[in-house]
């Protein structure tokens, strides 16, 4: 049976909606963050060489990196399901918003995490003001800006179609639902921008998501 190495409030939460999604037989084996350092267990690298998650295991093979596993899910199990035909204009968005979560959305986010935590973390007292000043100047002029392009962009092309792909639901909104959730916990989404936060409400409505995280147990993104 398929198995999904769940790491808590992590990107493997989306395989375990995809997997509810497609109605498809799995097992989950949980492995907690470090609660000082917020990293994976060491015991992740026995699975996969870097450690990290999602990763899942599926007839002798091993596979890592949310979009190459949300793509063999779909070609997989899909049957058709949850990815536009071949050929036309929707799928050509889908395998964009596929690319984009991770190339383009997450970087900035990422950024936003560390140099959130670098006035945090335990220093010689002189120096905690300069840390600070610099983190402060980094987010203000350049990571602050690169997420409000992002969020007026991507809150843009939601003005085009219900979906990231079209009108109809696809592995892509899965995909996309990581780094929106992560915009809405720390990257400044909110109620400014209607369609992405309309976007979040239907996406946590679906029976699929309420099902995976009850398996997947708490989210802190959501909080």
């Amino acid at each position: 049976m398929l198995t999904v190495h769940h790491l808590n409030n992590s990107r493997s939460q989306r395989v375990l909606w995809l997997l509810e999604e497609l109605d498809v037989p799995y097992t989950i084996k949980r492995y907690q963050r470090d609660a000082k350092t917020m990293l994976a267990p060491p015991e992740l690298k026995a699975v996969h060489p870097l450690g990290k998650s999602p990763v899942i295991t599926d007839d002798g093979h091993t596979l890592a990196e949310s979009g190459a596993i949300i793509e063999y899910l779909v070609d997989r199990y899909g049957a058709g399901r949850l990815a536009p035909a071949p050929g036309t204009a929707e799928r050509l968005r889908y395998t964009y918003w596929l690319h984009y979560a991770e190339g383009s959305a997450m970087p900035p986010l990422l950024l936003k995490l560390i140099f959130g935590f670098i006035p945090k973390q335990p220093m010689p007292f002189f120096v905690k003001p300069i840390a600070r000043g610099i983190a402060e100047k980094v987010q203000s002029t350049f990571i602050d800006p690169q997420l409000k392009l992002h969020l007026d962009y991507v809150e843009g092309e939601l003005n085009k179609s219900t979906w990231f792909a079209g009108e109809a639901f696809s592995a892509a909104d899965v995909q996309m639902s990581f780094p929106l959730e992560a915009a809405s916990a720390r990257g400044g989404l909110d109620q400014s921008r209607p369609k992405l936060s309309a976007y979040l409400q239907r996406i946590h409505a679906r029976p699929a998501y309420k099902a995976a995280l009850d398996k997947g147990g708490e989210y802190a993104l959501m909080s």
